[in-house]
Order: C-alpha cells, then structure tokens, then sequence
C-alpha cells in the first residue's frame, strides 16, 4: 500500500513488564508467532506457519478481525499485512509490518519487547492513517476508538503471556 509516512500519524503505546528478568531470560516465541492480539479481536493465519518454519523479512500475514469483538457473533473483515523488518538486538526483540492494499488502514506497526534502565516494557509503535475513504470518514467515531481498544487489548494480552 503506498503512504507518506510523515502525513501518517505516529502512536507509541507501551505497557512495563514487571518481572525480575532481563530480555534474554524471555521466551518469546509467542511475539514471533503473532499471538499478540487476544483471539476475539482477531484470528490469523501466517506464511511461516503455512511453510513450517520461523518468520522472515516479506512473510504476510492474513488477519481476519472481529467487528464486534466477539468471535462467534461478528461480522468478519480480511486484511494482509507484510513482515518488513525483525528485530534482534540484545535490548530490543520484535518486528514490523505494513499494511497490504486493501486494508482498512495504511502504515506500519512495530511490535516490541524492550529492556532499559527501568525494567523491561513491551511496546507498540505505529505510524497509521485511513486505508480507503469509507475508513477515513468513520476514523473519528469508530475506526480511532476501534485502534485504541484493540492496542490496550494487545499491550494487555502480551503482558499475560510474559508475566
């Protein structure tokens, strides 16, 4: 999908892992296997998966979401989005992904679990704006409420599979 990355709009969300390890005592195999969304927002399905091995720069992801959060009553909307980046630094792990055309939104996410003077946090990044016109008109009374939800969902669900 093609964006202007500086007239996307930047969020930073993060949520302090309040554990006595450092980064390289984690397991963090469910970050890399794209559980970070709780399963009645979103389910999935991934290239490495489908390949039977880890995640790769240009692997894509198919997310169905769940409109309402509710998995079994719902309307269901596809999107893709494409691995761009993976990140292993001894004090940042995670990865990135931009949005495929089609997608209700435009952007990158950027997925961390990162290790500083104050502990460990986990945080995500992003750089988003509306995907299409119908996206664009509703951002303000459901798309921007939508997003925030399903991040604290997200910041939530990482922090129960590290803690």
């Amino acid at each position: 999908m093609h964006y202007n990355r500086t007239q996307l709009k930047e969020t930073v969300s993060t949520i302090a892992l309040k554990i006595n390890k450092r980064l390289s005592e984690l397991d963090l195999r469910f970050l890399f296997d794209y559980r970070i969304f709780p399963p009645n927002i979103m389910s999935f399905y991934t290239q490495w998966h489908a390949e039977s091995r880890t995640m790769k720069v240009g692997d894509t992801i198919v997310q169905q979401v769940f409109l309402p959060p509710i998995k079994t009553f719902s309307q269901k909307v596809i999107f893709g989005v494409r691995v761009n980046e993976i990140i292993d630094e001894p004090t940042r792990k995670g990865f990135s992904y931009e949005t495929l055309a089609g997608h209700v939104e435009k952007g990158i996410s950027t997925f961390t679990v990162e290790e500083n003077e104050a502990g460990l946090l986990f945080k995500i990044h992003t750089f988003s704006g509306p995907g299409n016109l119908l996206s664009k008109v509703l951002a303000p009374v459901f798309s921007v409420p939508y997003q925030a939800f399903c991040t604290k969902a997200a910041l939530e669900n990482v922090w129960r599979q590290i803690v």
